[in-house]
């Protein structure tokens, strides 16, 4: 049966957060044929986030020694049996349909190697609040996102925690950046160097704001390590595009498949 890995890095989460997180999941639907699997993986061991895990064979739990979210996310995408794998964080929600449309969009468009969406700021009194520069709907060329990074002080076009991504292509690139914080900028931008990617304009995630998220500690927006997290990023995304590798889906007799094209 095709399958949507989510998956989730847990760290000392907060009880509330975690079952809207689950319950954004639950309510999901899926086109016939699909099922979905909650990878959470945890950022070490603690009794706590075991009794928080519903009761659903769905859902998986892995525990590791203490390595920080990009470590936890790659972890969990090794146990990920999904050709597909979305991310959404512990204190976040998807919105009805989410799953569906990524599905509809990646199996529909197979030279497309991940989708991002638009999100919504979730506020802690619980309005939210969107942006009035997403790119318009469809196909995002390579290079494209890079370059509209770079040029606007790294910030990308389109939020990087939205990412649904084929599980190959994941691999092929290492996984979520091995940095503390901006991983999930890092795999954006480095698949959208090598492959098409795909924005669809209806809100999928409702992205919580409060202070207890990792965003906001005042140690993710230091100057030196921000500018080095972004050198870096940028570097790969350079090297990558003058191999002039690239990544797409072929078919035949056996079905699509992945390979490279260089």
């Amino acid at each position: 049966m095709p399958t949507i890995s989510v998956i989730t890095p847990v760290y000392e989460p907060q009880a509330d957060h975690f079952q809207a997180a689950y319950e954004s999941l639950r309510i999901q639907e899926l086109p016939v044929g699909w099922r979905w699997e909650w990878i959470l993986q945890e950022d070490g061991h603690s009794d706590a986030v075991a009794d928080l895990v519903p009761d659903d064979p769905r859902v998986q739990l892995g525990t590791g020694r203490r390595g920080g979210v990009a470590l936890t996310r790659n972890l969990a995408l090794g146990r990920a049996t999904g050709e597909l794998v979305k991310n959404l964080d512990q204190d976040d929600q998807l919105t009805p349909g989410t799953l569906g449309r990524e599905i509809e969009a990646l199996t529909s468009h197979p030279e497309v190697g991940w989708t991002t969406c638009r999100v919504l700021d979730l506020l802690p009194d619980g309005t939210t609040v969107g942006f009035d520069a997403d790119p318009e709907p469809g196909v995002l060329e390579p290079g494209s996102v890079v370059e509209h990074w770079r040029s606007h002080n790294y910030r990308a076009p389109v939020h990087p925690t939205t990412i649904c991504i084929r599980r190959d292509l994941a691999i092929a690139l290492g996984g979520w950046m091995a940095v503390p914080g901006s991983d999930d900028t890092g795999l954006l931008i480095a698949a959208s160097v090598i492959s098409p990617g795909l924005f669809i304009s209806e809100v999928g995630l409702l992205y919580r704001k409060w202070p207890g998220q990792v965003s906001a500690d005042s140690a993710h927006q230091e100057p030196t390590e921000w500018h080095n997290r972004m050198q870096l990023i940028s570097e790969r995304a350079a090297a990558l595009r003058a191999s002039n590798f690239r990544w797409s889906l072929s078919s035949d007799a056996r079905g699509w498949y992945a390979r490279p094209v260089r």
